[in-house]
């Protein structure tokens, strides 16, 4: 697929601290660059969110990963993984997020926050009421809605992604473990 709006070129500055950050200017950054209030507004707010502290990092990054496998959002998937590496997080669990239902590496807890990332991005939302009790359970208030709005920005980081054409950049390769393909319905690995 092809980047369905074309480039801008960014500021020096902002190239070289995404570069800094990334490795790699994000061509969806590029794309975004033809609206610099929706650009700065989708930094902010990534930014913001990853500032977030009530629920668990790892948490966080395997539910974005699995909106972002869900939707089939490469770019996302791709810099979730990558990022992952850098934060520290189960790499062995992470590159597992496409394939969650078949895998073992994942706890209880892990399970039910890639269920509710999943159930958030269906259309319409299939979140049950079980599943929420037992995770506002485990969680508690704050984190539940740290979660539930940490996986609503998935949702708009993938779709928007997804729509515009934007695909991963290769960052994952850097890391050690490869990323598991997310298997289709048939249950045949497919990329996402």
């Amino acid at each position: 697929m092809a980047l369905r709006v074309p480039k801008v070129e960014l500021t020096a500055e902002l190239r070289e601290g995404m570069i800094k950050h990334l490795g790699a200017v994000p061509e969806g950054a590029e794309v975004l660059g033809h609206h610099p209030q929706v650009a700065q507004a989708s930094l902010e707010m990534g930014s913001r969110a990853g500032e977030w502290g009530a629920a668990d990092e790892s948490l966080k990054s395997f539910a974005h990963m699995a909106v972002a496998a869900q939707v089939g959002c490469s770019w996302c998937l791709d810099t979730g993984y990558f990022q992952a590496q850098n934060q520290n997080l189960d790499l062995a669990k992470a590159s597992q997020v496409p394939r969650w239902r078949e895998s073992e590496v994942f706890t209880p807890l892990e399970r039910d926050v890639l269920e509710y990332a999943e159930a958030m991005t269906n259309t319409p939302p299939t979140v049950t009421d079980e599943l929420s009790a037992r995770l506002l359970d485990r969680l508690g208030p704050a984190a539940m809605i740290e979660l539930t709005a940490f996986i609503a920005f998935a949702n708009f980081a993938t779709r928007s992604n997804t729509a515009l054409g934007v695909e991963s950049q290769g960052f994952s390769a850097a890391c050690e473990i490869p990323l598991a393909a997310r298997p289709d319905a048939s249950g045949a690995a497919s990329t996402a």
